[in-house]
């Protein structure tokens, strides 16, 4: 299959400077991409819901880009979901439309250039058989919390299904699950579950708190894919392909959030009890990928163990000063 010429591409990463985007722009530059050619558009210089920003970000900033890897999204947890559903449906949907069409506009493909959409695992049905593969993305409704940025990121797959049909555009589409690693967001407001409860479970340990108080009822399951092998997986997907056939990228396990709460809380040390709020929501029932598509097409596999992940997390927050 074929590889890209990493020593000379020319590369965007739409999200470049956040939690995943860090880590694939470093594997990128150990790949060989040069300091020079590789754009990452900041958001106070590029709004990329707009299409004004974008068509400047091709035409003026960074023209004749080889290879796009559009990682920019908003999203949060569940809350944050509620809070925001009409905001994170239209600036995911406006930013990969703005991105793909100027790309193409701007000569993307007569380059043999190729765009790179991350999409999200919200995109799957809310009651997906465990675990999820990926011809089962359109066999139902999204969980109600996740739908709108879910359905958003599976929107962008089929415009560049489109495109590759109409313009023979080249693209990929990964669908990573969960992430988590060092440099996530920690906001208790916005986060994820993981870090969300490492900074519980940290702050609460130094204030001497005799409880945590954890979202649902801790019956739902997840399944969390370190950042490091998540990068490996975008860059292998935009090495080798040139179509956007969905593969999920994922650890290829899953855990109830009862039994992360407990890990998280034994690998923090904190001493307290854990109490359920079960006037909150658990979103969706369970997740838990096939990755055989993935191992097949790109040849990758998970590396990081869930125990050491979270210790190399826990261990980076301890690290971090906070106000």
């Amino acid at each position: 299959m074929p590889t890209l010429d990493w020593t000379n591409a020319r590369v965007i990463v739409t999200g470049g400077a956040g939690f995943i985007g860090k880590v694939v722009s470093a594997r990128l530059q150990a790949k060989g991409v040069k300091a020079t050619n590789l754009f990452v558009p900041r958001r106070k210089d590029f709004d990329l819901t707009e299409k004004d920003s974008v068509v400047r970000l091709y035409t003026q900033a960074f023209p004749k880009p080889d290879l796009v890897i559009h990682l920019a999204a908003e999203v949060g947890g569940i809350g944050a979901n509620r809070a925001n559903p009409g905001r994170y449906f239209y600036a995911n949907m406006a930013m990969a439309l703005h991105l793909i069409e100027q790309a193409r506009i701007t000569g993307l493909i007569e380059r043999g250039g190729k765009f790179v959409q991350v999409g999200t695992i919200c995109a799957y049905p809310k009651f997906t058989p465990v675990p999820f593969t990926e011809e089962n993305l359109w066999n139902g409704y999204p969980e109600e919390t996740n739908a709108p940025y879910g359905v958003a990121k599976k929107a962008a797959w089929q415009m560049l299904d489109a495109y590759k049909l109409q313009y023979a555009m080249k693209s990929a589409y990964v669908l990573p699950v969960n992430l988590y690693g060092p440099n996530d967001n920690f906001d208790l407001n916005t986060s994820h579950v993981i870090p969300a409860l490492i900074r519980k479970c940290v702050e609460a340990q130094e204030r001497g708190d005799s409880k945590i108080v954890c979202w649902g009822t801790g019956g739902a399951s997840r399944e969390f894919l370190y950042s490091d092998d998540a990068a490996d997986g975008i860059i292998r997907a935009a090495e080798v392909m040139n179509d956007p056939d969905p593969i999920n990228l994922g650890a290829g396990f899953e855990i109830k959030i009862k039994d992360l709460v407990e890990l998280i809380v034994k690998l923090t040390g904190f001493k307290g009890a854990i109490e359920w709020d079960a006037t909150k929501p658990d979103g969706q029932p369970r997740r838990c990928l096939s990755t055989e598509k993935a191992a097949r097409l790109l040849g990758w596999r998970a590396q990081m163990g869930f125990e050491e992940g979270l210790r190399r997390t826990i261990d980076w927050f301890r690290a971090q000063p906070r106000k």
